[in-house]
């Protein structure tokens, strides 16, 4: 998939505020300082997409980004650092679980993991979240290049044992570098052949 066209269409805090739901959608989330906007940025191959900042939490509102006119890459809020618990989605932005949940033209999630750490519990709670709603995911391994070979695997090897305990069919997983740009192509393809499914 070669991306022509990539732009900012709006930002929203409500479900009622986002587009016409026409286009299919792709949103991006993960625990605040996971390296979403970077990897937005890698994926669309526009430097300046997705604001990057040193902060944690940046992103507030549910972010469209029309790509080719044909689907959006959406840009969701971190769940930060507080636990997300089942019962309570308040623990992360309401707005968030609405959209997640009601949002018909939602075609998969992006659930972002910093590959430098082994599985953290505010993540398989945000994964057991998703599960329950029923919102179809795949996990994505950012900052591949910040650990060696051997820690990416390690790491990855433990949340594939913790997503057999919750699934008779576990998630695909990938591994990404906003850097280097690997795992990009695998991302578009993926895209690629849900909207082809779609048509």
């Amino acid at each position: 998939m070669q991306l022509k066209r990539v732009e900012f269409e709006l930002s929203s805090p409500s479900l009622e505020g986002c587009p016409r739901p026409i286009l299919p959608e792709f949103a991006f989330i993960g625990r605040s300082n996971v390296g979403k906007s970077s990897l937005l940025n890698m994926l669309a191959a526009r430097k300046g997409l997705a604001f990057v900042s040193s902060t944690p939490g940046h992103t507030k509102l549910i972010n469209h980004y029309r790509v080719d006119n044909a689907w959006y890459l959406v840009d969701l809020p971190g769940y930060g650092y507080a636990k997300v618990a089942r019962e309570d989605r308040s623990k992360f932005s309401a707005f968030v679980a609405d959209y997640l949940m009601g949002r018909e033209t939602l075609s998969l999630v992006f659930l972002l993991i910093d590959s430098r750490h082994e599985p953290q519990k505010i993540d398989l709670e945000f994964v057991d979240w998703l599960a329950d709603e029923e919102v179809p995911f795949v996990l994505v391994f950012t900052k591949a290049d910040s650990v060696s070979k051997t820690r990416l695997a390690q790491h990855m090897e433990l949340f594939r044992a913790e997503m057999a305990l919750r699934f008779e069919q576990t998630p695909e997983i990938f591994a990404t570098s906003a850097k280097s740009g690997d795992g990009r192509g695998a991302l578009l393809q993926l895209i690629a052949s849900i909207i082809q499914e779609k048509r």
